[in-house]
């Protein structure tokens, strides 16, 4: 029988995206009010450059970004992130009367040393069920030195201006762990 060992904390990202430009200030309050602080950040980009199929839903001239949060997080509360994700989606919409189907996407997931995990409502071949209707995929693996891509990963998240997020994400996880393990092992002594 194998040894069930301690699950390591993981670092909350979500990815967020829109063509209304004030709804990255609304969504980074409440997401800061209810995570902690955005420790890193993409740039902004053209989301709409690498796919259309948020068009219909959510017009046109689209932008993402990506936050890392500096509090990590247990892996395991990634579908209740995803629904109070979804809430915040829907509780912006009523908000905002924009005339848009979806006016704001809100995507969570999390970086380990060795995968980039994205919560999705969709079930699919590649995805895993969670519980509470979500679903989690692999989106990215690191693996000698480099993320890569799957066969199902999204263009975005190949991009330099993602993978350059990423890097920092894995970099900020890795001195978080190593700063709480050593925390843990003063109080020890």
């Amino acid at each position: 029988m194998g040894e069930i060992k301690k699950i390591q904390p993981v670092l909350l990202i979500i990815a967020v995206f829109s063509s209304i430009e004030t709804a990255f200030d609304w969504a980074r309050l409440k997401v800061e009010s209810q995570f902690g602080k955005i420790a890193i950040e993409s740039e902004m980009f053209r989301f709409d450059q690498f796919t259309n199929y948020y068009t219909a839903d959510m017009g046109q001239a689209l932008y993402k970004q990506l936050w890392g949060f500096q509090n990590l997080i247990d892996p395991s509360t990634l579908t209740a992130i995803k629904l109070q994700t979804n809430q915040w989606e829907s509780d912006f919409k009523n908000e905002n009367q924009t005339g848009t189907v979806r006016p704001l996407n809100l995507d969570p997931g999390y970086v380990d040393l060795g995968k980039l995990i994205l919560a999705s409502t969709k079930d699919h071949a590649h995805r895993i069920y969670l519980s509470n209707g979500i679903f989690a995929e692999t989106t990215l693996i690191y693996r000698q030195k480099k993320w890569e891509p799957l066969p199902w990963s999204y263009p975005d998240y190949q991009s330099e201006c993602s993978q350059k997020f990423l890097y920092q994400c894995r970099n900020v996880l890795k001195s978080t762990r190593e700063k709480n393990s050593t925390a843990c092992r003063e109080t020890e002594i």
